[in-house]
């Protein structure tokens, strides 16, 4: 038996079968309201102009504010206060101050010798001193909470302070880490590496 095919209505109607043109003339007869017109007084107005004074007007100003300033009393809340002298150290950072090289090695061994994988990425360690090593392992231990936007010294006494226990090993070899490269070693390496993408530096 053959396929019966249906016709619709729509089809029988045209003239011939064919589908009309449409035509892209017609103008749009739907009712605007008058908010939706554009109109003289919802157009945007144009900034008022700003006296920029001169360079001499405004060297005399500053002459008159110096001159005020010299007669009354100096404002002391607006100006910085010097920088007060190096904090007083705490008692784990002059315990830290006392441990030697040979412990800080004697930790990092025990580190990798914990390790169930052997070390695929040697290359990646070359050139970087033990205490460059404690400290980068110290930066991706999550236990101590997160290493971005915070240094490395702040982030180990916020972790002793919420009792993480981080070890004391890590403060040493940020101590001498910090006397090694003038103080450069505050901040976490991974912190370097996600404010240099961000920034686009690379």
């Amino acid at each position: 038996m053959p396929p019966t095919t249906r016709k619709s209505a729509r089809h029988s109607a045209g003239a011939g079968g064919k589908q009309s043109t449409l035509s892209f003339n017609h103008r749009v007869t739907k009712p605007v309201s008058a908010a939706g017109k554009s109109t003289k007084d919802n157009l945007v107005k144009p900034a008022p102009t700003v006296d920029i004074p001169s360079p001499a007007e405004v060297k005399e100003e500053e002459s008159a504010n110096n001159s005020r300033a010299t007669t009354s009393e100096p404002v002391s809340p607006l100006i910085a206060e010097p920088k007060k002298a190096a904090e007083p150290k705490s008692e784990a950072e002059l315990k830290a101050a006392k441990i030697s090289d040979a412990a800080v090695n004697k930790y990092w061994n025990k580190i990798e010798s914990s390790r169930m994988a052997r070390d695929v990425h040697k290359k990646h360690g070359e050139g970087l001193t033990v205490g460059e090593k404690v400290l980068r392992y110290f930066d991706v231990s999550s236990q101590y909470g997160p290493c971005i936007g915070i240094d490395r010294l702040r982030r180990w006494k916020r972790a002793e302070r919420l009792g993480l226990n981080p070890p004391i090993e890590v403060l040493a070899a940020l101590i001498k880490e910090q006397e090694r490269v003038d103080g450069k070693a505050d901040r976490a390496h991974m912190d370097e590496l996600m404010n240099s993408t961000a920034v686009g530096a690379a």
